[in-house]
């Protein structure tokens, strides 16, 4: 992670892509934190047992995770909006990638846009995502 100003981002500059941990035993502490307590989010079974193909990671996790490809990228990003759209469950045990590009710089408002994107390893968009940062 590193400090950027507004003067080093490059529109349509990629994002370094990571991998995050969907672990079940990093979702479960997520859940736990969260008091989220459904067990379609710490145990595959009782997931499958509710329809799903096993456990997946909460929403809000799916977007905490974005928000970390952001302060990944520049750790002093101050987040102003995110807007987070799920387009399929994101698989506990899985794979996934995060990725993301700038879209859009405000120069005078010293705004910058971020498209974002969680896939899973055949390349499927599971949650994507825009955030609005600014870089103090």
């Amino acid at each position: 992670m590193s400090e950027k100003s507004f003067s080093d981002v490059e529109f349509g500059e990629d994002l370094p892509t990571f991998e995050p941990d969907t672990s079940l035993a990093n979702v479960t502490k997520f859940a736990m934190a969260a008091k989220m307590f459904n067990n379609r989010f710490t145990d595959h079974e009782a997931a499958r047992k509710q329809g799903l193909p096993g456990a997946i990671v909460p929403g809000i996790m799916s977007q905490a995770i974005l928000v970390a490809m952001v302060h990944r990228w520049a750790s002093n990003a101050t987040l102003e909006k995110i807007d987070t759209i799920f387009r399929a469950p994101v698989l506990v045990d899985m794979p996934h990638a995060v990725s993301g590009v700038v879209t859009d710089m405000d120069e005078e408002e010293q705004r910058i846009e971020i498209d974002l994107t969680l896939e899973n390893a055949e390349g499927e968009t599971r949650v994507l995502g825009t955030a609005t940062v600014r870089l103090s």
